[in-house]
């Protein structure tokens, strides 16, 4: 193939189409997955997305099944896998914990760590039998990888579970020339932070306005990290507005 593949989850909007199309100006194929369909159109068929292959599969991350299947036809359309791109992810009501029922905490467990998983397995499994073997595993982690927001413990929690993932993937994956990372990002300009602009709780109850950063930069940052050979490998990356609140934080 005179394209390196790869799949990126959570494709139709944000943080995951800004990747999908820059990595398809790149020159990679790509395959675009996420629930919603007509969104994923939206991404393959943006102006500025360049001529390389790219095919829509739409995927609920949360169910080996319909993994399986996707990982099943980007092998059997593109016969291998270069870069995997953990994204989709969701959040849960911003209440007091006791608030959260059950339900809202397996459906943000589901998707972010348990989708991941299955993502990842299914890679793994691609990568390491693939001739050259090999390949690599971005996750998108957060700065709730490190340190949490008022209100918002399934989120944080699974994100710091990706950290995890990362690193035991990482640990497991060099024998087969599995490289894994992880990019934690914050309060990139998209329409899940698009509430920033009004103001979000913060640690001492007050509400602020939050600034938040190009998601180009993000996007730029995901390409740089897929482009670098297996024997590299940036391990954990994070790219945030200069001035949101982080370092300090509560």
């Amino acid at each position: 193939m005179a394209h390196k593949i790869a799949i990126v989850t959570g494709a139709g909007s944000g943080i995951g189409r800004a990747v999908s199309i820059a990595l398809l100006k790149e020159g990679y194929a790509v395959a675009l997955c996420g629930r919603r369909v007509e969104q994923l159109n939206e991404t393959a068929s943006a102006p500025d997305s360049g001529s390389a292959p790219r095919r829509v599969i739409p995927t609920d991350v949360t169910q080996p099944d319909a993994v399986a299947r996707l990982f099943h036809a980007v092998r059997d359309e593109f016969g291998r896998l270069d870069v995997l791109f953990n994204n989709a992810g969701i959040g849960a009501p911003g209440v007091d914990l006791d608030e959260l029922t059950v339900e809202q905490w397996q459906s943000v467990v589901n998707v972010n760590l348990t989708g991941a998983f299955l993502c990842t397995r299914e890679a793994f499994g691609l990568m390491k039998r693939q001739a050259p073997r090999g390949g690599r595993i971005i996750n998108n982690g957060s700065i709730s990888a490190y340190t949490p927001r008022p209100n918002s413990a399934p989120y944080t929690a699974t994100k710091h579970a990706i950290t995890g993932l990362t690193k035991s993937t990482s640990l497991d994956g060099r024998k087969y020339d599995i490289a894994c990372s992880q990019i934690d990002i914050g309060n990139a300009a998209t329409e899940m932070t698009a509430r920033m602009a009004n103001g979000v709780p913060q640690a001492n109850g007050e509400i602020v306005v939050e600034p938040r950063l190009d998601v180009q930069h993000v996007a730029r940052a995901v390409v740089y990290m897929a482009n670098l050979p297996l024997d590299a490998n940036v391990q954990f990356m994070t790219v945030m507005a200069t001035k949101m609140p982080f370092i300090g934080r509560g």
